[in-house]
């Protein structure tokens, strides 16, 4: 096989239907949108959800649950992230976001025990599920919640 001879499978590629183009095309005049009525309409159609004025389904559903102001929401960290830092160092916040382990902070950072950590560290954060807690200890590194 050489260059000249690649081309795409069998029915990949299909030309685009160019409308309004003549009625030689089949899809000349009205351009395959019948005759009159809100959808002939440039601009025309009705928003998702639309029943033709009845009530649409997500209107008569009771609304549910609420929004909760307050919460908190943690950028999370697991273990196995934390083996890129050579032993000895101290994690913090500002470092984790200038090494990409995090992008922005949120609320705080939390360190779940997803993975296993080979590195004594000391490692500062605003929150430690109790398996990555364990973890950290077992490695020979420390805890210090911010």
């Amino acid at each position: 096989m050489k260059l000249h001879e690649l081309k795409p499978a069998e029915g990949s590629r299909k030309t685009r239907n160019r409308v309004g183009r003549g009625t030689g095309s089949g899809n000349g005049k009205t351009a395959g949108k019948g005759h009159k009525g809100q959808n002939a309409r440039s601009g025309g159609g009705v928003r998702p959800g639309f029943e033709g004025g009845q009530t649409p389904l997500f209107q008569r559903l009771p609304k549910r649950g609420f929004t909760n102001i307050n919460r908190k929401d943690y950028s999370i960290v697991s273990l196995d992230k934390l083996n890129q830092f050579e032993d000895g160092a101290e994690v913090t916040v500002e470092l984790l976001v200038e090494a990409g382990v995090i992008s922005k902070v949120k609320s705080g950072v939390k360190v779940l025990g997803n993975g296993k950590l080979e590195k004594k560290l000391t490692v500062k954060a605003n929150k430690f599920s109790a398996s990555a807690k364990e973890a950290i200890e077992a490695a020979g590194g420390t805890v210090e919640v911010i």
